[in-house]
């Protein structure tokens, strides 16, 4: 399982890239809009020379077909390992979005979806990673683990290459049961990965066994 960064904070991406446990950064809109007063092609290019030669995905805008293949087709010339991301749009536009720009050879990350069906939908289309929002899924009725683990047996037993990103995480209880589900990947924001490596028993046994620790040398 892989682990990606939810951000465009450069230094919420440095910080956590010294762990050394990153294997991509997601963005989005609202992500960027947190980013005030920067260039969103400088940012995207910063972030892309941090990750080295790993996926950061960006958000493909746009009301029309045009408009999207041109932002997908623009992004991958910034740098050579930007991913467009294409929404599940109810009237199919972005899986025709999806089945031109994977013709091209351009690698795809298809977003905001909610159930298997379109999970399957955008792999059959072409898409080389599909993202399940987890948390939305949950709000809207679904059930997203019995989805992530109803995808990785479908593509598994059909041969398909597309790996599944969960995101829309809330809590670090949620990446605990995202993974055992079976998930390629999960998108985490910089506020919930922070918290992961913290329990308050572990805590308490450091704490105990320094204390032991200052009085054996004090002796």
């Amino acid at each position: 399982m892989e682990i990606f960064l939810d951000t465009a904070s450069v230094t919420e991406i440095s910080h956590i890239l010294r762990w050394g446990i990153i294997d991509g950064v997601t963005t989005n809109q609202k992500i960027f809009l947190n980013e005030k007063g920067v260039d969103f092609q400088d940012r995207v290019l910063e972030i892309c020379k941090m990750l080295g030669n790993k996926p950061v995905s960006v958000e493909s805008n746009g009301s029309t077909l045009e408009e999207i293949l041109n932002d997908a087709r623009f992004f991958v010339n910034i740098a050579p390992n930007v991913i467009p991301k294409i929404a599940m749009t109810a009237d199919g536009m972005g899986l025709e979005a999806i089945n031109i720009l994977s013709k091209e050879g351009i690698k795809i990350n298809v977003t905001v979806m909610m159930n298997l069906n379109q999970l399957m939908l955008a792999t059959k289309a072409g898409a080389t990673y599909v993202s399940l929002f987890y948390n939305r899924a949950k709000d809207a009725g679904e059930n997203p683990l019995q989805t992530i683990r109803e995808y990785a047996d479908w593509v598994k037993e059909n041969r398909y290459s597309a790996k599944l990103i969960a995101g829309s995480i809330r809590h670090p209880k949620d990446v605990e049961q995202i993974a055992a589900a079976g998930a390629h990947i999960i998108t985490i924001p910089y506020k919930i990965i922070s918290e992961m490596p913290y329990h308050k028993k572990t805590q308490e046994t450091i704490e105990e066994f320094d204390k032991a620790w200052k009085e054996f040398t004090n002796k």
